[in-house]
């Protein structure tokens, strides 16, 4: 099994500041919560990141973007990992190892998770867009399966009760007040799977 990591080890990128991508995360994050998402400019976030404008735009297409850091690259890690999972294991499993292997980077930013999770709840505009992440996940993780010869319909739903899964299991970590690791809420959700539906 590869390892999968939200976000790779940035690279030195000459006028990019290093770790430019999460000061600018961590400003917005900030700003949204202490004026309100839609009175927060890119200019704003910048500044408080002591960054310039351009630099934002390097890492970002818009400001609702930076709430969703790095998605086309997380998608890209679970797909890949779903593909390469040795083929004697399921693909639920394979699925939960590939999300599993990402949990230990978002349980070392659990408070700024819990602040993002609060900015999205009080937008359909953002709740949308994460809607629209999700679906992209879904079908690559469809993808993969069918690269192990799981063809449709079971490719796509086995892939639309993952990102379920993954779903609640984020909300459980979030409002957990033991402050379980996301690892341990991942592995609860894919066991309720297996006891509905059996091995896969």
């Amino acid at each position: 099994m590869i390892a999968v990591s939200v976000i790779t080890t940035l690279r030195a990128m000459g006028r990019w500041p290093a770790g430019a991508q999460e000061r600018l995360q961590e400003a917005a994050i900030e700003l949204f919560t202490e004026r309100g998402y839609e009175r927060t400019t890119v200019a704003e976030i910048a500044k408080r990141a002591g960054l310039t404008e351009r630099t934002f735009y390097h890492h970002f297409a818009d400001k609702r973007e930076v709430l969703f850091p790095d998605q086309g690259r997380f998608i890209a890690e679970i797909r890949e990992a779903v593909g390469v999972a040795p083929a004697e294991q399921s693909p639920l499993d394979a699925v939960l190892a590939a999300f599993t292997a990402t949990s230990d980077w978002f349980d070392q930013r659990r408070d700024a998770s819990q602040r993002r999770r609060h900015i999205l709840d009080a937008h359909t505009d953002l709740q949308e867009r994460e809607g629209a992440k999700m679906a992209a996940l879904g079908e690559a993780i469809a993808d993969a399966l069918r690269t192990r010869g799981i063809y449709d319909p079971a490719a796509t739903l086995t892939a639309t009760i993952s990102v379920a899964a993954y779903r609640l299991a984020s909300a459980r970590w979030l409002a957990d007040p033991q402050r379980g690791a996301l690892g341990h809420h991942l592995h609860t959700s894919f066991d309720d799977l297996h006891r509905t539906a059996g091995t896969w």
